[in-house]
């Protein structure tokens, strides 16, 4: 039985001489794996959706295994990301964050609009380190954690100012400090960030200008929630991580 989905390629590998297997994560099904026969020849009708990052439709037989894609309809390439090494690296490392923390099949439409959201914010123009961490804090819920960031996540003193926690995992209030002395005693405005980047919807983002401080501090923030909590090992990471030292 076939079934038309909406989705994105997260990842795209060859199989055999001329097949390509798909993950693609879909709003109807969630992530799927399917196989599109003949997608490596030039003229096959389902290259061009066959390539990571690609935004479409996806006739696709679905069953307890490997689906079948039979039919490809291009919405949005997002050549813009895949003409740009820097952006490549961004868009690799979200969507398999994505891949990495989400179970075949299980429905999450909140999850692919941000996705979409969020390389559509990359492939027109919004700073990508921006946009990479708005995706990685809203997708702690997603892996199910909870990061406290609107009181002390001791003592629940709403009044600043906060350090970051990580033991604690959230803020913490002067009074607390001394629960956690490897506390990231980080500027207000990351703190601030970090709340807005946690409930803010991703698509009331406007035009965001951050420091390079802050921007450090909060990757350094999420980097160190995530390698304490997540458990989640990304290949995409070390290149990500050397496009960064050369820009």
């Amino acid at each position: 039985m076939f079934q038309k989905l909406e989705g994105i390629v997260l990842r795209s590998i060859d199989y055999g001489e001329s097949n390509k297997i798909l993950t693609i994560f879909s709003r109807e099904k969630g992530k799927v794996g399917a196989v599109a026969r003949g997608a490596k020849k030039p003229n096959s009708r389902l290259a061009s959706v066959s390539q990571p990052f690609t935004y479409g439709y996806f006739l696709c037989s679905i069953g307890s295994g490997l689906g079948t894609v039979q039919q490809g309809e291009n919405i949005d390439s997002f050549r813009t990301i895949k003409e740009d090494l820097f952006l490549t690296a961004y868009s690799a490392y979200i969507v398999e964050l994505l891949e990495k923390g989400t179970e075949e099949k299980v429905v999450n439409p909140f999850l692919f609009e941000l996705l979409y959201q969020t390389l559509k914010h990359i492939s027109e123009g919004y700073d990508p380190k921006i946009i990479k961490n708005i995706f990685e804090i809203k997708m702690l819920s997603v892996l199910g954690f909870r990061p406290i960031l609107t009181e002390c996540a001791v003592c629940g003193n709403p009044d600043g100012p906060f350090a970051f926690s990580v033991k604690e995992g959230g803020i913490i209030c002067p009074n607390c400090y001394h629960k956690d002395p490897y506390h990231l005693k980080v500027q207000q405005a990351t703190i601030r960030l970090l709340k807005l980047f946690y409930y803010i919807d991703i698509t009331r983002i406007g035009s965001i200008n951050v420091k390079e401080l802050t921007k450090k501090e909060l990757n350094q923030c999420i980097t160190a929630y995530y390698e304490e909590y997540s458990g989640i090992y990304l290949k995409s990471k070390k290149f990500l991580l050397q496009m960064e030292e050369l820009g």
